[in-house]
């Protein structure tokens, strides 16, 4: 089965293929890069593609194989009850959900932690349960020095991010959010402010670096605080650049959602997060908070 799947793949071209080979055979890659490609300036390009680094087996393929296949006939059986595997009259009635909570090591697994290491700087950044299983201790120590590589400038961030979800045989799923209007999290911070990003399927290759942001400003202190944040405030940003085009998010085509500190302020942090979840708030009617521009206006 490998060596059809390599055959089929050969017929297109050195991208596609490639392409192919990674969506296909993903499971079997060990040392994939599947969230970031930055490669440091000066940095040697490795010399091995990722499709070489692939352990072929038979008996793991057919094992990926089987789990994909059952994948497959759950989400089948759920699209088949309604949306998300749930009858259409309670989704339609939801005012409530609880998207992420942290309570295990599993429910930490579903995230991803990244600092500016990636591009030689000092910063730190951990994850862990909190007290009693209770939450996610997101803790660290920023560092804004530069690394001295001739090419960056700026330094200092580190960030959490949930790992976008997967369907059968390795698809892109999304999350729909479009009956809600807010987004509500219990966190408990150290008074620094955060960033919440929220990363959307784009639509055009161009449009990959796109993401959603809005301020999250912790008040410090032992006490727990539920911050309500609604989707109509998040603006549009690319590469760290506000966008003069501005439109709402798209909430049916949800990828994932993360958090970044980087207010320049040397020294260590911390951010305990109880849950994050949505809400439909009836009485938030604003659509969205900023001016849109009219492109082609008639003259």
């Amino acid at each position: 089965m490998t060596m059809m799947l390599l055959n089929s793949a050969s017929l297109r071209g050195g991208c596609c293929r490639h392409e192919t080979l990674l969506q296909l055979l993903g499971p079997l890659l060990s040392h994939s890069k599947l969230y970031s490609s930055y490669r440091r300036p000066g940095a040697e390009p490795e010399k091995k593609t990722l499709w070489q680094n692939a352990d072929f087996s038979f008996k793991k393929g057919f094992d990926v194989l089987k789990t994909q296949l059952s994948l497959l006939k759950e989400e089948t059986q759920n699209h088949l009850v309604g949306p998300e595997g749930r009858p259409f009259s309670e989704y339609l009635l939801e005012q409530t959900r609880v998207l992420w909570q942290f309570r295990s090591q599993e429910d930490l697994n579903k995230w991803i932690i990244s600092s500016d290491v990636e591009i030689g700087g000092k910063s730190e950044v951990y994850l862990k349960l909190s007290r009693n299983n209770q939450g996610a201790l997101l803790y660290g120590t920023l560092n804004t020095e530069a690394p001295r590589d001739g090419e960056t400038k700026y330094s200092g961030y580190c960030s959490m991010r949930a790992k976008p979800r997967l369907g059968s045989f390795r698809r892109k799923k999304y999350y729909d959010w479009s009956n809600f209007n807010s987004l509500y999290l219990r966190v408990r911070g150290d008074g620094r402010p955060w960033m919440v990003n929220i990363y959307t399927d784009p639509y055009f290759s161009h449009q990959k670096d796109d993401l959603y942001n809005y301020f999250m400003f912790t008040r410090g202190g032992p006490y727990w605080e539920e911050i309500k944040i609604p989707f109509s405030k998040f603006f549009l940003s690319s590469r760290g650049r506000v966008q003069d085009s501005q439109h709402p998010i798209w909430l049916d085509k949800i990828s994932t959602l993360g958090f970044t500190i980087g207010d320049k302020v040397d020294g260590p942090f911390q951010l305990e997060i109880d849950f994050i979840g949505l809400l439909n708030d009836r009485a938030h009617t604003e659509e969205f908070a900023y001016e849109m521009y009219d492109k082609n206006t008639p003259v």
